[in-house]
């Protein structure tokens, strides 16, 4: 006798249940080679680790080896926290995905793994029992989407994968520990340094710090410094407590010129620069939304920074590119020198070119100098970095003789009309 496979799932919607607590299962029913249906209910962690476990069985098919290899759809991994909103909306995706994992080839859709998964369970013949107060509420699926109408749904999403450099052991209940080695998705990335990710069963909020992507040892997101700056508040006090970091009063308006996806961005406060986390920083100009109490919680603590990780394993041989704090200060300086914002310094005339101090001091030398006058010494007294006009009779003796003639007839021309 053939043993039995499923041939058919179809998505029914989803219910929302209150014991042992609030969570959503969906309901699926299965119909089997030998033309039985079962109703089956899943919740979508169970259904995301069933996905997990069967890209581990077929590598090749799962893409590990070649990504041009794989049949297996792609899922996205759960969220923190499950809404109403997010259940409904993933129910094409998941609608979409059970369609093609039942149609892959039979070594797939066939597997024990894959049969074991959608045979029905004494829970789905007995749900667990319910609350007096309030009953489970049930939510259908709608036509369109139940019969896999493609127009209305969206391609899944894939992850980023991250491999991890370093240990390490979390310091709050929503972050998870990490061991060297292990790979992670990235489910988002947050702009102060702490990034959601799933490893294996376990999901948290990890520092960015301790992840390298699996392609290259840059991240391209990580972009060049921009040493014309952007306009930041700070929205809490920070102390400094290394020396290339910055100390910090709430209320301070400074300039972001890097930001690094560790969380800790490249700040100019004056003439000076140095590190401070980005979680304490509001761009000016956009309304500040409250975050919810949860957020606040998670987010007290900066993340690590890069710099302190210690014994970091990395996979590949060109290590990261950091850039000094002296390159920072320097190239900082320059560019505050060229557009004039330096104190002690006068601003330049919007008609004026704009030239650096090298060719300022080359341009000196075309110029007659006074008596007694040494190299340099009007620059070191403040004078205008922009070199005065060369009198007429500098000019006549040193343009070219054709200009000489066009400028003896011109002047002729003139005094005979007087």
């Amino acid at each position: 006798m053939d043993e039995a496979y499923v041939r058919h799932v179809e998505f029914l919607g989803f219910e929302k249940r209150f014991f042992p607590s609030q969570h959503y299962v969906y309901m699926l029913m299965v119909k089997w080679n030998n033309l039985s249906e079962k109703l089956i209910y899943r919740g979508y962690p169970e259904i995301y680790t069933f996905h997990k476990y069967l890209m581990e069985m077929f590598p090749i098919e799962a893409g590990d080896i070649d990504k041009k290899d794989r049949i297996i759809p792609a899922l996205p991994a759960p969220k923190w926290l499950d809404s109403q909103k997010s259940t409904e909306t993933r129910q094409s995706t998941l609608a979409e995905y059970c369609h093609s994992l039942i149609n892959l080839p039979p070594k797939i859709s066939r597997c024990q793994l894959v049969c074991n998964f959608f045979k029905v369970r004494p829970e789905d013949e007995n749900p667990p029992a319910q609350q007096t107060l309030k009953r489970n509420e049930t939510f259908g699926m709608s036509t369109d989407k139940a019969t896999g109408n493609t127009s209305e749904i969206s391609g899944p999403i894939i992850l980023e994968s991250y491999r991890v450099i370093a240990d390490y052991s979390k310091t709050s209940k929503y972050e998870i520990n990490l061991l060297t080695g292990d790979l992670v998705e990235i489910v988002e990335k947050s702009p102060n340094g702490w990034w959601f990710c799933q490893c294996e069963t376990k999901r948290g909020w990890v520092p960015a710090s301790y992840l390298e992507p699996l392609d290259g040892p840059e991240e391209s997101e990580e972009a060049d410094p921009n040493y014309a700056g952007e306009l930041y508040i700070t929205t809490k006090a920070y102390k400094a407590a290394q020396d290339d970091e910055l100390t910090l009063e709430t209320g301070e308006t400074i300039e972001v010129i890097h930001k690094l996806l560790d969380g800790w961005w490249v700040v100019r406060k004056g003439e000076e620069t140095g590190h401070v986390p980005s979680m304490f920083l509001h761009r000016t100009g956009e309304k500040k939304e409250m975050e919810s109490e949860e957020n606040v919680i998670r987010r007290q603590t900066p993340p690590p920074r890069r710099s302190t990780i210690r014994n970091a394993q990395s996979i590949h041989r060109k290590g990261r590119k950091s850039i000094s704090q002296n390159t920072y200060r320097r190239n900082s300086r320059r560019f505050l020198l060229q557009k004039g914002d330096l104190p002690n310094q006068p601003r330049e005339t919007s008609n004026a070119p704009t030239q650096s101090l090298l060719q300022e001091r080359k341009n000196e030398d075309n110029l007659p100098k006074p008596a007694g006058s040494s190299p340099g010494g009007d620059l070191e007294k403040g004078a205008p970095l922009i070199p005065p006009r060369p009198s007429p009779e500098l000019i006549m003796e040193r343009c070219t003789e054709n200009t000489r003639k066009k400028v003896s007839i011109r002047k002729s021309n003139f005094d005979q009309s007087e």
